[in-house]
């Protein structure tokens, strides 16, 4: 049976998802906002995030996402942590057409015909979900090829008024059916959804 691909990611209240990390992440445009996910993170979190990462059985990432974990990840040797052990033990996968050889263990560079070639992937792994973390570039590319089974967004509850962001305009209207939720004590809404076919419309116009 083929893997559930997944997206997990982090969004402010207005949708941006870049630099919630750190002040450095990703200061792209001018982003001068990066790190405004910090004052959030509590101990609901951490514990949603483990519980994802135990879902895993291979991780899909951009290649910027992929530089930060691969610049931080490895140096934490504890194989009883929740993320650092399924991130540096199980297969990883980074598209990318400028990275050459890999050197954080079990990674493959996928370069070309992109959204076949995860298809692939997807049929064959097994024993959990092909989970995707940020990447927000490859993540859309990978909405408009319907390869996506369900998304999740911690959104937290800041507005920064710019950045990049997870849905942009232009993208393929879509509905979706909430599956879970939750909310951490520090106002993360956390929301799982799965795409429910084309985006459907209607009038709430009331009759004559």
């Amino acid at each position: 049976m083929a893997a559930k691909l997944t997206l997990t990611t982090f969004l402010t209240l207005d949708g941006v998802m870049q630099a919630p990390g750190a002040p450095e992440e990703d200061t792209r445009d001018g982003f001068a906002y990066g790190g405004w996910q910090v004052p959030f993170v509590d101990e609901d979190m951490g514990r949603f995030m483990s519980e994802v990462f135990d879902r895993s059985a291979a991780f899909l990432l951009g290649r910027r996402t992929y530089d930060i974990f691969a610049a931080y990840w490895p140096g934490v040797t504890d194989p009883d942590d929740p993320i650092a052990g399924p991130l540096n033990t199980r297969p990883k996968y980074v598209v990318s057409t400028t990275l050459g050889k890999p050197g954080w263990h079990d990674t493959t560079v996928v370069t070309t015909d992109v959204p076949a070639e995860i298809a692939r992937i997807k049929e064959r792994t097994e024993g959990g979900e092909l989970q995707i973390h940020g990447s927000g570039d490859l993540a859309r590319s990978l909405m408009e090829h319907d390869l996506i089974d369900e998304y999740t967004l911690l959104v937290h509850p800041v507005v920064l008024g710019r950045g990049r962001r997870l849905l942009p305009d232009g993208g393929l209207p879509t509905a979706f059916e909430l599956t879970a939720s939750r909310t951490t004590a520090r106002g993360i809404s956390i929301q799982t959804y799965r795409p429910a076919g084309p985006a459907r419309f209607g009038s709430v116009a009331l009759d004559a």
